[in-house]
C-alpha cells in the first residue's frame, strides 16, 4: 500500500527532483531543450512552487512503505478559476515507478478530495503530443476541448483539456 503524504514547503526539493527526473522522458521528444528549461524554471523554481502552495495548490506525495522513497506526486486546486471544478495541475511518477498503478492511485486521491469538496468535475490540461492520452481516457477523463496557452518567451502550451465528471 502506498502512503500518501501532504506536500509541504519542506518537500519542494523532492518535488523538483521528481519533476527533473520525469520531465525529459515525458517531453524530450515534444519540446525543445530551451522550452523545457524555461518551463521547468517557470513551474518548479523554489519561488514558483512556494507561490503555488500559498495560492491554493495542494500536493500529495506518494511514498513507498517499503523503501520510504517518494515515487511521485500530484498537485490540485479546488474551485479553479471560480468554477465548481477541481484542477489537476501536475501528475509526475518517477520513470522506474511508471506502470505500477501509482498514477491511478494519485488521480483517485484527487478525485476523492474533489468529491469531498462537492466539485462537479476534475479537469486537467495535457500536451496534445503527450503519450499519456490513453492513460487519462482509461481513468475516465474525456477530451472537453483544446487550449493554446502563451507562457511567455515565445512559447505556447498546446493542450487538450480533459474532464472527468464526478458523480
Amino acid at each position: 500500500m502506498i502512503d500518501l503524504i501532504i506536500g509541504k514547503t519542506e518537500h519542494i526539493p523532492i518535488i523538483q527532483d521528481i519533476a527533473n527526473k520525469t520531465w525529459h522522458i515525458t517531453y524530450g521528444n515534444i519540446l525543445t531543450k530551451e522550452q523545457s528549461e524555461y518551463m521547468l524554471d517557470m513551474m518548479y523554481s523554489d519561488k514558483s512552487l512556494l507561490e503555488q502552495m500559498q495560492n491554493g495548490q495542494h500536493f500529495f506525495l506518494a511514498k513507498s512503505p517499503y523503501t520510504g522513497n517518494i515515487m511521485g506526486f500530484v498537485s490540485y486546486e479546488f474551485n479553479y478559476k471560480g468554477q465548481n471544478k477541481t484542477k489537476l495541475h501536475k501528475l509526475y511518477v518517477l520513470p522506474e515507478s511508471q506502470g505500477s498503478g501509482l498514477g491511478k492511485i494519485l488521480i483517485n486521491a484527487v478525485v476523492e478530495k474533489a468529491r469531498e469538496h462537492n466539485s462537479s468535475a476534475v479537469s486537467l490540461n495535457m500536451n496534445r503530443n503527450n503519450k499519456a492520452l490513453d492513460f487519462y481516457k482509461r481513468m475516465g477523463f474525456e477530451i472537453a476541448g483544446e487550449e493554446d496557452i502563451n507562457i511567455g518567451n515565445g512559447y505556447l502550451m498546446e493542450d487538450y483539456i480533459f474532464e472527468k465528471v464526478i458523480k
